[in-house]
């Protein structure tokens, strides 16, 4: 499979909430668009700690989780985490570490949003098409 990376715009969930509110004007939301790279090995997004003090995010608890080489550590895990991928979002929270090289958009983000990896053209595709499928139960 190749790898390659995807650009997503990330979002402070809380800040997003406070502005639909009134409480912070919506130019105060803390955003950033950047490159992820879709790993199915991962469970959810994983960031690094600039990120996370980027988009102010709290931690909401911390988890142990082993990464790619075997490594098992404890990590913080934030609170939500709005996620944009061209026409789809999700909130999630994500996993930080703290040194990552990269943002990981991982299997729960990847199946919220309605996408698959294409490793062929090595690029996301939606799973039902162009449009996003939310199934509700």
């Amino acid at each position: 499979m190749s790898v390659f990376t995807e650009e997503i715009t990330l979002a402070n969930a809380v800040d997003i909430s406070n502005a639909r509110n009134g409480l912070i004007p919506d130019a105060k939301t803390r955003r950033m668009t950047i490159k992820a790279m879709p790993d199915t090995g991962a469970w959810t997004l994983v960031i690094n700690e600039e990120t996370r003090q980027r988009l102010g995010l709290a931690i909401r608890e911390t988890s142990e989780s082993t990464l790619a080489g075997g490594k098992t550590d404890t990590y913080d895990v934030t609170e939500g985490v709005e996620i944009h991928w061209k026409n789809r979002s999700t909130i999630l929270p994500a996993v930080v570490v703290p040194d990552a090289k990269y943002t990981l958009l991982g299997a729960l983000p990847l199946e919220a949003m309605d996408l698959m990896v294409d490793p062929v053209h090595g690029q996301l595709v939606g799973v039902h098409g162009a449009e996003p499928l939310h199934v509700l139960c």
